[in-house]
């Protein structure tokens, strides 16, 4: 019966665990590929024999492995470890961090399963404490009353059922434990708990007790550490609770052996906290509400910091641990977000306030940062949960540059100006780039884009670690077309302007009708576009020059910026030099028109200007003085006009006045090739081109050249048209059967003629009051002509 009663106690002492199969597993060896190996005979095969010695020597076995591999081998070797390792490591914190959620679940769910099992351990242990108390009862009870003189005497009986003081101290200790759960000892009743473990394992004074003894004291330490679990529990939620209490509470509990309860506790308790804290600030009054955004961040970065110190110092760097804490500070960075929203930057978005947006972002990275020291890196929560509202105020700060710049289009009188705060740039210094501004001279509204442009990249800058540079140029680039939409709009004419389609566009704009004022308007676009704007955009790209001066600058910003942002910035600044393209085509366009079509729309380019010459046979007054068409003196005087006026309006920028006055002939010239009534009545009329109008025309052509030379603004296109309209005028001309040839001067006479005509013309220009007109490439240099003439032959 001893015997039985000893297994029983047995028995009632183990744990469920897997030592059982660990041990079965540990009696065979294992080979590298997870294989048991088979044995024969009884004895191991040769490949694990050396493994089995009992003084096994792992460097002499790794030496005889490696005698024949080099030095150079052994290190390839040990590198491809390293690299293994590291890729291991790697992969390993991937997945935790891929799969946290369902981690920080599994832990739960076996922490749960634990307690279940360990319950029922207990129950079990009860009832074979019950049945085995039963037992010995029925026994008892069956012994005869001649078998206490078989056993000597009573006393023997008395001895045997005296209790130990082993069996005392384990019935003292659940009033001992009630006592100290009373005073709140906590300390103390868990010293008590490791006692009464030991007592109940057997493990102290290697003494036993009996299996019932030993199933009543489990289950009265288990109700006493449920009691005390409750206590700590209750303590942590105290909001008067200090830190050095919580952590005390906490690590308590983790040594009651509910680690995964407390550290959620530990993480909800910080949790409360903080919402108690938030409950006291108030959002409204504050100015931008920077001040509530910058109590707000201090108290949640600041709460998180805490938890971090209070967790890392109780339960040290064990990954569900750390899993679990990092999932809560996301969740309590994103609960912060949505406070911020809510308060400020839904309202700012909304009413376009771009400067407090911008603020309050600033502050939340600027203290959420701080976290980085600690491993914690929360700046893209946060940057992805405000950018919904910062795109929303970049868009509504945009629309409201567009509103302002078009009310005051409405009344802009296209005169230009410098600003109105600075002084005459004549004694300040033209290098750098914050002056810029002051030396260029600009109309009202485009002073005030300007402005609003310049306030607005100031106040994006704090947003640059959001990735919001694209949309910003894009926004910048859609604001610079509406203006410059404006500006096509006050250089039409009424009629035009509804024949553009133009009518679709609600907005009013103050028409330019003087020739200084529309080159005014060209000027602002110019300005914008080449200058102003692409400064203004270089404080998103800190340190960057995006303009197109300094060209010395231009390999370091490529190297710096990387060729992706490089192509993005170049494909940008040729949309707004496409703007102002599309703004000098315009008005070229226009000039052309009121050229050749007169006040009543009837045309002063016709085919007759050419067809009357010979009408009455040969004149011998062209042939002394020969002159080119009316229309194209007119030509050449409107293209003084313009140059004269921009030498006054255009200060500085001869390259943009010579690129205008390239742009106008170009645009005469290709009107003149495509216009097809012209030539269908020149080919096909009753009256054939004769030679003194085949001179004439050819002539009429080389005027325009020389006027295009003389100004130094000859392009590859001007001549490539106008080579072909020659070829067609004299084609037409040899349907007649006459010989082209026969009748066509030298071409260096045309040169001479049209030379001398530029000369006359010019002179009598001088004569009727007007200044001598400089060149308009005159100060720029050989390159950029070259460039210029380039662009204007595309």
């Amino acid at each position: 019966m001893r015997t039985d009663r000893k297994r029983e106690k047995e028995m009632g002492s183990l744990k469920p665990s897997v030592r059982s199969k660990a041990t079965n597993l540990q009696q065979q060896p294992i080979l590298a590929n997870g294989t048991v190996p088979h044995l024969e005979g009884g004895v191991f095969t040769n490949e694990l024999r050396a493994f089995h010695a009992d003084k096994f020597d792992a460097d002499g076995y790794v030496l005889s492995k490696c005698q024949t591999m080099n030095e150079k081998g052994i290190r390839n070797l040990c590198s491809e470890l390293v690299n293994l390792k590291k890729v291991s490591a790697e992969e390993m914190r991937r997945s935790v961090y891929a799969n946290y959620a369902a981690f920080i679940r599994t832990s739960q769910e076996i922490s749960d399963l634990e307690e279940e099992l360990l319950a029922m351990r207990n129950l079990l242990s009860n009832q074979v404490a019950l049945i085995h108390g039963l037992a010995e009862g029925v026994q008892v009870e069956a012994v005869p009353n001649g078998m206490d003189a078989a056993l000597g005497n009573d006393s023997y009986i008395e001895d045997e059922h005296r209790p130990s003081e082993l069996e005392k101290r384990a019935q003292a200790l659940p009033d001992i434990l009630d006592v100290l759960l009373a005073e709140r000892r906590v300390d103390e009743a868990l010293a008590v708990l490791n006692e009464g473990e030991k007592i109940a394992s057997g493990t102290m004074n290697k003494e036993i007790m009996s299996v019932a003894a030993s199933s009543w004291l489990q289950a009265a330490l288990s109700d006493r550490r449920a009691k005390l679990a409750e206590q700590l529990v209750e303590a942590a939620h105290q909001p008067s609770v200090r830190g050095s209490e919580l952590r005390a509470a906490i690590l308590a509990l983790d040594r009651l052996g509910d680690g995964a309860r407390a550290h959620t506790l530990l993480l909800q308790s910080h949790h409360e906290r903080l919402q108690y804290n938030i409950q006291g600030l108030r959002p409204s009054g504050t100015l931008y509400g920077g001040a509530y955004t910058a109590a707000l961040s201090q108290l949640v970065f600041s709460a998180i910091a805490q938890a971090a110190k209070d967790s890392s110092a109780v339960f040290g760097d064990q990954p569900a641990y750390a899993s679990e804490f990092v999932l809560w500070a996301c969740n309590e960075s994103e609960n912060f977000a949505m406070l911020v929203k809510r308060h400020i930057l839904s309202s700012a978005a909304a009413a376009g306030g771009l400067r407090a947006a911008a603020e309050c972002v600033q502050i939340a990275i600027g203290h959420c940062s701080l976290l980085e020291v600690q491993g914690l890196a929360l700046g893209p929560v946060l940057l992805k949960l405000f950018r919904p509202n910062v795109e929303q105020a970049l868009e509504a700060n945009l629309k409201l540059i567009d509103e302002s710049v078009s009310a005051l289009a409405a009344a802009d009188d296209w005169v230009l100006a410098y600003p109105v705060a600075s002084a005459h740039p004549a004694s300040r210094p033209s290098h750098t780039s914050a002056q810029l501004a002051t030396l260029l001279r600009l109309s009202s509204s485009a002073h005030r884009f300007h402005t609003m442009v310049q306030d607005f990249f100031e106040d994006v800058v704090p947003l640059i670690s959001m990735q919001l540079g694209a949309l910003m140029l894009d926004g910048l680039l859609h604001l610079f077309e509406s203006y410059v939409q404006l500006l096509i709009k006050a250089v039409s004419s009424p009629v035009e302007g509804e024949s553009l389609g133009q009518t679709m566009d609600s907005r009013t704009v103050k028409e330019a009708q003087a020739e200084g004022q529309q080159l005014g308007i060209l000027c602002n676009a110019s300005a914008l576009a080449e200058e102003l704007l692409p400064r203004a955009a270089a404080k998103l790209f800190p340190g960057q020059h995006i303009g197109r001066e300094d060209p010395r600058k231009r390999a370091s910003e490529r190297h710096s910026l990387g060729p992706s942002r490089i192509l993005e910035l170049r494909e940008w600044r040729r949309h707004l030099q496409s703007m102002v393209d599309r703004l000098r085509d315009h008005y070229c366009r226009q000039q052309v028109l009121d050229l050749v079509y007169s006040e009543e729309g009837e045309a002063n380019l016709s085919v007759d200007l050419y067809l009357n010459w010979d009408a009455n046979g040969d004149d011998p007054y062209w042939h002394n003085d020969p002159m080119p068409s009316p229309i194209f003196q007119e030509l050449f005087m409107k293209l003084n006009k313009i140059s004269h006026v921009a030498v006054d309006v255009l200060v500085g920028r001869e390259r943009a006045t010579a690129l205008l006055l390239m742009r106008l002939v170009e645009t005469f010239l290709i009107w003149l090739s495509d216009d097809q009534e012209f030539w269908e009545d020149l080919e096909d009329s009753p009256r054939p081109l004769g030679p003194i109008g085949l001179q004439q025309f050819v002539l009429d052509m080389q005027f325009v050249i020389q006027i295009a030379s003389h100004g130094r603004y000859l392009s590859r296109q001007m001549r490539h048209v106008t080579a072909d309209i020659i070829t067609r005028a004299v084609e037409a001309f040899g349907r007649t059967g006459l010989d082209p040839n026969s009748v066509l001067p030298e071409n260096e006479w045309f040169v001479t003629i049209a030379q001398d005509a530029v000369n006359k013309l010019f002179a009598s220009w001088c004569k009727g009051g007007q200044a001598e007109i400089p060149s308009p490439t005159a100060s720029v240099s050989a390159h950029s002509v070259s460039s210029m003439r380039s662009n204007g032959s595309n």
